[in-house]
């Protein structure tokens, strides 16, 4: 029996128990609220990349910014334009490599950049982008202001009179400003003359150093004239050099460290004239085939029986220097244009006809002469051929390009008496070709051969035609 009761009041303690344990339960369900689910969109990480100026072409170090096509804030999609640059040879476009915000600016309009710095920054979405370039230069940042000192403020906010500068408008003053050459803009910089002021005579309004210099000169012209004082004397100018100056002082400096070879030739190019005139007067087809073509064609073909002076010295090594053989004649061709003197070089001259030579040259004239050769215009050469003749002068001694063993001037053709076949004397249109050689690697019996074989080709033309393919 008490077993029994002992067994009744355990049954009602376990009861108890869970009656007070599930009545919390059912009164929390009644009176605490369950709170809605409620979704956040999380914005995307972003980071910043670097726009890092790669080499541009063989022996470029740095470039000269023209233009840019963006400003800090805008959006730029991947491979659009960045900015226009010119180089000793070239203007052309840099590309972006990233899509994004451009956050920085790290140069302006005619600032010189050298290859591997940064060109701006861009914040891309994060993980996008593989790390594929360093980070920028770092710059100190800037000290801290305290709360109880105002900031600095720009010395145009303190000078409210003061006029904005350039940099901080929202493109160039004229339409012509980005037409125009470092070389004509510094013009114009020294003489301190606004771009907007000259009308440019240039194609698509470009203004040229003639304008300028025009413009110089009705300007001191009408300017009063001011009394000078005795004694007193003109000062000098400094003029900094123009990328293609630039380049090209130091490609001679290098240059003349190359123990030049000369040798000198004079040939009778009756032969090429009279077959230039036929071609020029065919009624069903003219064609107009330069005399520097058949040069080219000519050097080509001496070059597959002396490929040496095809080939590129290799001192990475100075104790074991070695020739590198070039198997494609990619001739360069020497171009006096309005930025200066540009070497473009017709690719591959072995496999193209003296036809298809001609139009290359002319499209690489006419490249050159606007500033749009690109670096696969100028990069690759192998042998120059430099056509002085065009402007003036007999005779030439060329300097070689440092990536480069042997050049070729021409000179000036001229009518002279030459005797023919029969001893008898007739006239004869003479040319003389200097060749300039790397005597380090070059013997002067080589370059003799070789300077024979070019000669007999332009002498005798039809013996072209058996080599040609």
């Amino acid at each position: 029996m008490s077993i029994f009761r002992s067994s009744r009041g355990l049954l009602r303690v376990i009861h108890s128990c869970q009656s007070r344990r599930a009545l919390p339960i059912a009164r929390s369900r009644a009176t605490i609220p369950i709170p809605h689910r409620q979704f956040h969109a999380v914005s995307s990480l972003w980071g910043v990349k670097s726009q890092v100026l790669k080499d541009v072409g063989e022996g470029i170090t740095e470039v000269q910014i023209i233009q840019w096509y963006v400003e800090e804030g805008a959006h730029i999609e991947e491979w659009k334009p960045l900015c226009q640059y010119q180089s000793d040879k070239a203007v052309d476009d840099i590309t972006s490599r990233y899509e994004g915000i451009v956050k920085k600016l790290h140069f302006e309009a005619d600032d010189t950049v050298p290859t591997g710095r940064a060109l701006c920054d861009i914040e891309v979405e994060d993980g996008k982008y593989p790390d594929d370039n360093p980070p920028p230069e770092s710059t100190p940042a800037p000290e801290p202001v305290p709360n109880n000192v105002a900031p600095a403020q720009p010395a145009d906010a303190a000078n409210p009179t003061s006029q904005p500068s350039e940099s901080s408008s929202n493109g160039p003053a004229s339409r012509y400003a980005t037409l125009a050459t470092p070389a004509v803009r510094g013009l114009l910089k020294t003489n301190n003359i606004k771009i907007e002021d000259i009308q440019g005579t240039g194609k698509d309004g470009r203004v040229l150093k003639e304008d300028v210099l025009r413009y110089i000169a009705t300007r001191d012209t009408t300017a009063p004239a001011q009394p000078t004082p005795l004694g007193s004397q003109q000062t000098d100018t400094t003029v900094s050099l123009t990328p293609i100056q630039s380049q090209m002082f130091k490609t001679m400096t290098r240059s003349l460290t190359i123990p030049h070879f000369l040798y000198a030739d004079e040939l009778n190019i009756n032969n090429i004239t009279a077959m230039r005139k036929k071609l020029a007067n065919d009624p069903k087809d003219p064609k107009k085939v330069t005399f520097l073509s058949f040069v080219i064609k000519a050097v080509s073909l001496a070059l597959n029986e002396y490929p040496i002076l095809n080939a590129k010295v290799d001192t990475s090594n100075p104790d074991k220097p070695q020739l590198i053989m070039r198997p494609k004649h990619n001739i360069g061709v020497a171009m006096d244009t309005p930025n200066g003197l540009i070497v473009p070089n017709v690719k591959d001259v072995a496999n193209r006809s003296i036809q298809d030579i001609a139009s290359e040259i002319s499209r690489l004239s006419a490249l050159g002469k606007e500033g749009k050769l690109t670096p696969a215009d100028l990069g690759g050469g192998t042998i120059t051929v430099s056509n002085i003749g065009n402007i003036g002068g007999t005779y030439v001694a060329p300097v070689l390009v440092p990536s480069e063993v042997a050049i070729l001037g021409i000179g000036k053709a001229r009518t002279a008496p030459v005797f023919d076949e029969a001893g008898q004397v007739t006239k004869g249109e003479l040319v003389n070709l200097s060749w300039s050689a790397d005597h380090r690697v070059v013997d002067g019996a080589s370059m003799a051969k070789m300077a024979n074989i070019v000669r007999e080709s332009i002498e005798s033309p039809e013996l072209m035609l058996l080599n040609l393919r």
